[in-house]
């Protein structure tokens, strides 16, 4: 991106920006050996990422398992300290905080985790896990105001007062979920960080959750980032979208933008594997199929880490320089249409043209492919995602 662009977005965008996310990365250390321990590559998964989300916004994060989209998640939150960069919420930097200092400020940053049954301790009431909350940051005055507030939590996720009393086991997947959100909320947040938030519910109760996340959103004016890989999932719910590709955001835009012109070749795969209820359009509609599988996080391609599998890679740069996230030159393209490829505008007038792509076998570290060498590391880099 030119500077002069640069600066036009951060003046657009800054005015109302509640996180401001500015070229984070976190690496995870690969560790072998057992009685003399030593560093022996990183895992990059996040590698770079600058983004920004506004005041009463959902910004939806999509990639496929492993991209690291989970991960950034965790950072914005400083659940997972970033390696290096920072994140600015509310203009305080969250990466720079630690204990007490960050205790405080989590009651303005919560998150709603995938796996509702995994996040609630089965040993607490619902009852005691929406006090737990208010009690950690001192907002219950007396019995009678803290029951009260309970009452309206539930009340605000659809649920009856008489589940206080039970334990998270004798709920559906979705009441689970509904009491999470209902936790998250407890304490007032400004920002909620929703990783996943319906992947493990039935359709029917996704569309559920959903609904109640926009309708939350709108009485009490929250601020969310939703983490997922459903591409319809973000489509409704998402002002806007970011697509992440092995630890690096790949192109940015309004969500009707995205799905109605999508310019990066990776984003374009992804569109074109969503299915389209129109049996005439989905007859005729280009496909693209990607070769081979994401890259080891740990030892990631040089040059443009989609190149190893993108069909539009050129012989020059594509395996090279790594391309910066900018906007484009299109006509119809609004300025807030950012794409990480060096190629965006040829291949959107035609001048490139597909061609096929040949699986390429990513070669192993150095020093960490021996079986007789233990690794200690991420319990599964494919997870990281």
């Amino acid at each position: 991106m030119s500077s002069a662009a640069h600066t036009d977005h951060d003046v657009t965008d800054m005015r109302d920006v509640l996180v401001d996310v500015r070229g984070v990365k976190v690496h995870f250390p690969i560790r072998k050996g057992v009685i003399f321990d030593k560093i022996v590559g990183y895992v990059y998964a996040v590698d770079g990422v600058d983004l920004q989300i506004r005041r009463g916004e959902t910004y939806g994060l999509v990639g496929e398992s492993g991209c690291g989209k989970s991960t950034l998640g965790r950072a914005i939150l400083n659940l997972e300290p970033p390696t290096e960069g920072s994140v600015s919420f509310d203009g305080v930097d969250i990466a720079s905080l630690k204990g007490e200092e960050l205790r405080r400020k989590r009651q303005d940053i919560q998150m709603v985790f995938q796996d509702p049954m995994s996040s609630l301790d089965p040993r607490q009431s619902v009852e005691s896990l929406l006090l737990e909350g208010l009690k950690a940051h001192n907002l219950i005055e007396n019995d009678a105001a803290a029951n009260q507030r309970l009452r309206e939590l539930l009340a605000a996720v659809g649920l009856p007062p008489a589940a206080l009393k039970k334990y998270p086991h004798e709920f559906s997947g979705g009441q689970r979920q509904r009491i999470g959100i209902a936790r998250a909320l407890s304490v007032n947040p400004k920002l909620i960080v929703a990783d996943e938030p319906v992947s493990a519910l039935d359709v029917s109760v996704q569309a559920q959750v959903i609904n109640l996340l926009e309708d939350l959103q709108e009485e009490f004016g929250l601020t969310y980032l939703v983490v997922a890989h459903d591409l319809a999932v973000v489509r409704h719910i998402s002002d806007r979208v970011g697509v992440m590709y092995l630890g690096a955001l790949v192109e940015e835009a309004p969500a009707k933008d995205l799905y109605a012109r999508p310019l990066h070749p990776y984003t374009r795969a992804l569109l074109s594997a969503v299915p389209v209820p129109d049996p005439v359009i989905e007859d005729h509609r280009e496909r693209i199929l990607l070769t081979g599988d994401l890259p080891s996080p740990a030892n990631p391609p040089s040059g443009c880490r989609f190149h190893t599998r993108c069909p539009w890679r050129q012989p020059t740069r594509c395996d090279t320089d790594r391309p910066v996230l900018r906007t484009v030159d299109l006509p119809g393209v609004p300025a807030e249409h950012r794409v990480a490829c060096h190629w965006a505008e040829q291949i959107e007038s035609g001048e490139l043209r597909p061609h096929e792509v040949e699986a390429v076998a990513v070669e192993q570290m150095a020093g960490i492919s021996q079986p007789d060498s233990p690794i200690i590391g991420p319990t599964s880099i494919g997870e990281i995602g």
